[in-house]
């Protein structure tokens, strides 16, 4: 009896930067668990990171330390797809087709687009503008039936959705029309150690509001014991006590703990007590992640042979769909 197909899941990051362990616990840390129960296709996105000035070495240094955290978080390239966005050229190839089947307002109505002209006032470019419609040919080139999403890419979800339809319903089937995947558990979405009412971002001008994949042990301990908590000072979950909910669920992210193990733990000690131990936990947890990144990045031709074979992977797969594609919107491709 022939063994069920995987499902296709894909998902990406940006290498815009420092990484944060909310962008860990919310995401990468759950990629390599997916690896066996799915047919995963992990991209670095570079692409998407131009809309807003990259300075190229730098953007050039922060894809190959993405590439390398991706390894030292065990993200195995034997079980999965894994590649740099831009070495496969039919992501952009699918972007112009689609965005015949998209329209201005739905664009300009994105909360991101909204957001990053706001904060970018001085290089509001159409790729800004465009770049959910690149997101949606990302995931459709691979036909995934499943995307992990958090609250803030629902909305590019649901547009990758509008448009696998209005294709289809155009041209006849082509596209998966996927599915958001919820990642479950601890975690899923880490607030900021300055403002718990805010999700994490690198982007913060206060350092002291995320813990970075890179920050050392003394760096992290530190930030945890500056971190805002609320009055009072029992250890426990509640909408009354969102600082120190948010340290919480880190510490559970870390550690395997519940939130109920992590209150009868901490029952009768304080909040200083708490946040030395999700500094610690934090730490021990990230240190040998940092060494096997540290390690990978000695040895640049073996993370060159990786993204090579990614990408061949991945375009054999990108430019099926995209043969598809042009074939059903009338393309003349000599046959």
């Amino acid at each position: 009896m022939p063994e069920t197909e995987k499902k296709k899941l894909f998902s990406a990051v940006q290498p815009s930067g420092a990484v944060t362990v909310g962008n860990y616990i919310g995401a990468i840390k759950n990629f390599a668990a997916l690896q066996g129960e799915y047919d995963c296709i992990y991209a670095v996105a570079d692409l998407h990171a131009i809309t807003v000035r990259q300075e190229p070495a730098a953007l050039r240094r922060n894809t190959l330390e993405l590439m390398a955290l991706f390894l030292a978080c065990g993200i195995d390239p034997q079980k999965c797809i894994l590649f740099v966005q831009s070495h496969v050229p039919a992501h952009c190839e699918l972007t112009w087709v689609l965005n015949t089947v998209t329209y201005p307002g739905e664009l300009s109505r994105m909360t991101q687009f909204k957001d990053k002209s706001a904060k970018h006032a001085d290089n509001v470019n159409m790729g800004l503008m465009d770049y959910p419609v690149l997101m949606v040919a990302d995931i459709l080139l691979y036909q995934a039936a499943l995307v992990p999403v958090g609250a803030d890419q629902k909305q590019h979800l649901e547009l990758t959705r509008d448009l696998a339809v209005r294709f289809n319903n155009r041209y006849g089937e082509t596209f998966t029309v996927p599915d958001a995947y919820i990642p479950s558990g601890s975690g899923a979405k880490i607030m900021s150690l300055a403002d718990p009412t805010r999700k994490m971002s690198k982007s913060d001008e206060n350092p002291n509001a995320y813990i970075t994949m890179s920050d050392d042990r003394d760096t992290i301990i530190r930030k945890c014991k500056r971190a805002v908590t609320d009055s009072g000072s029992e250890v426990r979950v509640s909408e009354e006590k969102p600082g120190i909910s948010n340290l919480i669920a880190i510490y559970g992210a870390f550690t395997g703990k519940t939130a109920a193990e992590t209150e009868r733990e901490f029952e009768g000690k304080g909040y200083g007590d708490f946040k030395i131990a999700v500094g610690e936990a934090v730490a021990d947890a990230l240190a040998p992640v940092q060494a096997e990144k540290a390690r990978l990045l000695k040895d640049k031709a073996y993370l060159n042979e990786i993204m090579r074979q990614g990408a061949e992977n991945a375009a054999r797969l990108a430019r099926r769909t995209l043969s598809k594609v042009y074939r059903k919107v009338g393309f003349y491709r000599g046959e």
